[in-house]
């Protein structure tokens, strides 16, 4: 009888490929038991087989490996400079090593290493190679910024406060803020006195190669830097002159005679000579617009004076009648109206004076003895003037000045006609600026006549 296969049952006819194959002449039972040999025993030393070697690594050749380098070299550059900078920034903030304030002088053309050399001499600052290095990355960027110069130190007289930190050190010597320094020129100087006065000025360099016209210069105080030159100084007093003077012509008075900028300066500068109040300079620029009215002369000593010895300035000694006799072409007392050009710089307040002056019919001035003048309109009211000062020079001849002896209060000094201070006796000045004489001249009649029937040891006249 045939039976069928069960489908659920393994068929042990067939060889089962997870045992060892027939071939081997091993049962199941033994394959298992061989496994189980293979297995050491409990004390048996166990063979170590050597594990295979960890799979190498590429190197990296070509861009790959410079791309690297350069990004491990990047990364430690930034983490330096990053540290430099905050401890450079930490040293810049704190306080400098100066006890008190102090002025330093950086010469002119000096160079990076000058500059760190002479504030670390003067004690204003301690860590040198810093400052070097701070000036100079200054000094290259400034090549390549908008802001330029204001980026490089420069030379010049500079303040630094006490305890000033590094930082504010560098701002100063780069802002150029330099200390300034206060000149003043006196009006009423001639151009060759101004330039004689700033040849002396110890703040000044250079020279003044040709010495300006008479009248281009505006007398006033002056800031400078140390260090300054003479001729950009003199450049910048005739720029002043010309922009003043511009102004002051266009608000001048319109009926005055005079043709142009020029003829008004040189009015302004005998105004300027005349008299060192300023009340007074708009009246005694009506005497001599009255006196051009009228055709008359206008008989100012300083114009004597300009006539002999020009830009000098000072005669030196009294004015005599030869001196008034003898023609020039600046004398007024021999010339007709005004004279060719200025005799002096006059100021701002003289030329606004003379621009716009005061509506008199004064024809005369003489000095009144408090360093003023007493004006008149007629030849007899100013011989009554002249009489006054003769009793008042009479008076200071029999009074002689006491040593240390003080002005009076209120009374102004009057000047001499170089533009230095007149001195004070027992409370009378010097009668006026303009020639600093002391031997009276003869009183002239309107015209330069002489009058017989003045007193000729009377003061001369204007």
């Amino acid at each position: 009888m045939t039976s069928t296969p069960d489908p659920s049952k393994p068929d042990s006819s067939k060889p089962d490929p997870s045992k060892p194959e027939a071939g081997r002449g091993e049962p199941e039972k033994a394959g298992w038991l061989a496994r189980k040999r293979a297995r050491p025993g409990a004390g048996e030393a166990v063979k170590a087989e050597p594990a295979p070697p960890p799979p190498r690594k590429k190197r990296k050749t070509g861009i790959t490996a410079m791309f690297s380098g350069l990004m491990t070299a990047t990364v430690f550059l930034l983490v330096a400079v990053f540290a430099g900078v905050t401890i450079a920034h930490r040293e810049f903030a704190e306080p400098g090593p100066l006890q008190t304030d102090k002025v330093v002088i950086i010469e002119r053309g000096s160079t990076t290493e000058d500059i760190v050399e002479t504030l670390t001499r003067e004690g204003v600052v301690t860590r040198s190679s810093l400052l070097w290095a701070v000036l100079l990355w200054r000094d290259i960027t400034s090549k390549f910024s908008a802001e330029g110069a204001s980026r490089r130190a420069k030379s010049g007289e500079y303040l630094f406060r006490q305890s000033a930190s590094m930082s504010e050190v560098v701002d100063v010597i780069t802002s150029g803020r330099s200390i300034q320094h206060a000149i003043t020129i006196p009006e009423g100087l001639t151009s060759e006195q101004i330039v004689e006065r700033l040849m002396q000025n110890e703040l000044l360099t250079g020279e003044v190669a040709t010495i300006p016209p008479e009248g281009a210069l505006l007398p006033d105080t002056y800031r400078i830097n140390r260090g300054t030159s003479r001729e950009a100084l003199v450049a910048r007093m005739a720029s002043e002159q010309r922009r003043v003077l511009n102004e002051i012509w266009n608000r001048r008075a319109k009926d005055l005679p005079l043709r142009n900028p020029r003829e008004l300066v040189t009015l302004a500068s005998i105004v300027e000579k005349e008299t060192g109040r300023a009340d007074e300079r708009p009246r005694v620029a009506s005497v001599f617009y009255n006196r051009i009215e009228k055709k008359m002369r206008l008989q100012s000593d300083p114009t004597i004076i300009y006539g002999l010895v020009g830009g000098k300035g000072s005669l030196g000694r009294p004015i005599s009648r030869a001196d008034i006799d003898r023609p020039t072409a600046y004398n007024t007392y021999t010339i007709p109206a005004l004279p060719p050009g200025p005799i002096a710089n006059p100021g701002r307040a003289a030329m606004e004076a003379t621009a716009n002056p005061s509506r008199t019919r004064d024809l005369y001035f003489v000095a009144d003895g408090t360093g003023g003048h007493a004006f008149a309109e007629t030849f007899e009211q100013h011989n009554r003037n002249v009489a006054r000062w003769r009793q008042i020079e009479a008076m200071r001849a029999a009074t002689p000045a006491a040593p240390g002896l003080q002005p009076v209060p209120g009374a102004p000094a009057a000047s001499s006609a170089d533009g230095s201070a007149a001195p004070q006796v027992q409370g009378f000045v010097q009668p006026d600026r303009r020639s600093g004489a002391t031997t009276p001249a003869p009183v002239l009649r309107p015209g330069g006549t002489p009058d017989p029937a003045a007193p000729q040891s009377a003061p001369q006249p204007d």
